[in-house]
């Protein structure tokens, strides 16, 4: 009886303990989808005006991912050609070029598209057209850069695996807002603008949630089987 009761427990507590992950993991999909949808309704909003630009953003900001229309010059000798990046399945470079902010003392880092690189000239820089004077430009407030990894903490010339803002800032000397710009709109200057569309990741929870319950489910039947029905049927055969 003894034994009977401690699997009895056994078995309960692996049902409850799975339940609730699962409904865990169903709750974080939601959260992760209600960022999304968040996300994308303010993508809808109307571009917010340069002088309405916030001197921080941060990851949990109701402007994150805001259009915005800015205009300012270029200033092409700081330009970044962060490598290993792909659009279309194809690796290349995300651009990425300082613009010194018409009417303001600061400037803001601008992720301005993707062009392919020179696959027998590894070293030689693409041709992207960098307009002079002032410019005028559309897209939406972004986090720095995505990084990847990288063996080299310390890189330096136009061609990098990452950029660390921060760094950036103190090796150029600019006043940069601590966050980016992803230009958007359709392709020119060179370089391609069909950025990745960020998905909310919710559906792996949900999948996850179902694991759970599936074991669950499992461990219920297991029980029933091997402690209800088998002794029972043994039971009758005696």
């Amino acid at each position: 009886m003894l034994r009977r009761a401690l699997i009895a427990i056994a078995a309960l507590i692996g049902i409850a303990v799975t339940v609730n992950l699962g409904f865990w993991q169903w709750g974080r999909g939601q959260q992760r989808t209600a960022i999304h949808d968040a996300m994308e309704a303010r993508a809808r909003l109307a571009p917010l005006a340069q002088g309405e630009l916030p001197p921080d953003l941060r990851a949990d900001d109701p402007l994150l991912h805001r259009p915005v229309v800015l205009r300012g010059e270029w200033l092409p000798a700081q330009t970044i050609f962060l490598d290993n990046r792909q659009m279309n399945g194809v690796p290349g470079f995300y651009v990425v070029t300082p613009l010194r902010l018409a009417g303001r003392n600061d400037a803001i880092l601008v992720q301005r598209g993707w062009v392919q690189r020179n696959f027998e000239r590894r070293e030689a820089l693409p041709p992207v057209q960098t307009p002079a004077g002032v410019v005028e430009l559309r897209g939406r407030l972004a986090p720095p850069p995505a990084k990847l990894y990288a063996f080299d903490k310390e890189e330096k010339g136009p061609i990098r695996q990452n950029l660390d803002l921060t760094r950036f800032r103190t090796e150029t000397g600019l006043p940069l807002l601590p966050y980016s710009v992803q230009q958007t709109g359709s392709a020119s200057e060179g370089l391609l603008r069909q950025w990745p569309q960020a998905g909310s990741g919710a559906e792996k929870n949900y999948g996850y949630a179902f694991q759970w319950w599936a074991i669950a489910a499992l461990i219920a039947i297991l029980y029933v089987w091997f402690q209800l029905v088998v002794p029972r049927r043994q039971a009758r055969r005696a």
